[in-house]
């Protein structure tokens, strides 16, 4: 675009009966008078560069901020929860997978299936993990999205009353809880999950879970945790297999030393697991349990 060009496209956005209108709306007004100016984009570029990209309207602009980074350090310090949909043979009707994690060992640490969504069965979840896993006030971080059940009332009272901390994704920002979306993909894909014959019954799907949970927690090798099963994770027996591993790797380098032109394969795994990271510099600050 030329000067002159640019220069038009900044008097006419800021015209009267422009100037409180998003370019979105600008551009088709324009294109029903028959005036063709510029790509919307294009537009939206010359505003950012004079930094007139700035609400246009009285209203006040919707903010979402990431959430606040959670580092945990060890198992039952930071849990992650959502729910997810089972199909069932009515056309239209769910059974609904209320499932809750640990972000450090992965361990599915509880879960309950329902035929509706509700804040209720998810209080009920929460509190049935808390006393499984004996959880004390102020002992750990329960993250999940912004769905209706996890905002409810019923369920921030519960969570007040067991001294859980909250934590919430931003709407629509299905990265911000990513240890349960990766979760829910490891069980849709998981063989034994009914793709073209689906749940008959609610008990036929909690039949299935129970083995799900059961084959995750203690048979699944997690790539997320160098192949270490959640449990031995959760339970701290991952440190005597993971050293196990490396001595055998060494003692496979010392018998035949030509064969490694590098070190042997890292089977450590990290002290911590981070949970929405800041960017360096950034400013939500970090809550540590």
């Amino acid at each position: 675009l030329t000067d002159a060009e640019k220069q038009m496209i900044k008097d006419t956005v800021n015209r009267k009966e422009f100037r409180d209108m998003p370019v979105c709306k600008i551009v088709p007004s324009l294109a029903d008078q028959g005036i063709y100016l510029a790509s919307e984009s294009s537009i939206y570029r010359i505003l950012k560069e004079e930094k007139q990209l700035t609400h246009r309207q009285r209203s006040k602009p919707k903010t979402h901020y990431k959430p606040k980074e959670c580092v945990a350090l060890g198992p039952n310090q930071v849990w992650s929860w959502d729910v997810s949909y089972l199909p069932s043979e009515v056309l239209g009707q769910f059974f609904y997978l209320h499932l809750m994690m640990d972000i450090f060992s992965r361990k599915i640490v509880g879960w309950s299936i329902h035929e509706r969504e509700s804040a209720d069965y998810g209080a009920a979840l929460v509190k049935q993990a808390c006393l499984d896993e004996k959880i004390e006030k102020d002992q750990i971080i329960l993250h999940s999205d912004n769905g209706a059940p996890m905002r409810a009332m019923t369920m921030r009272a519960m969570l007040e009353q067991l001294g859980v901390l909250p934590s919430y994704s931003r709407p629509s920002v299905s990265d911000d809880n990513p240890y349960s979306e990766s979760l829910f993909k490891t069980l849709k894909y998981h063989p034994t999950f009914p793709k073209f014959k689906k749940f008959e019954s609610i008990l036929e799907a909690r039949k299935w879970t129970i083995l799900f949970a059961d084959w995750y927690n203690n048979q699944h090798l997690h790539s997320g945790l160098n192949f270490i099963t959640p449990h031995q994770r959760h339970t701290g027996a991952d440190k005597d297999i993971l050293a196990e591993r490396h001595k055998v790797y060494q003692a496979a380098r010392n018998q035949n030393p030509l064969r490694w032109s590098a070190d042997t394969r890292n089977w450590k795994l990290p002290n911590h697991v981070t949970l929405n990271p800041d960017k360096k510099g950034g400013e939500n600050g970090t809550i540590i349990i």
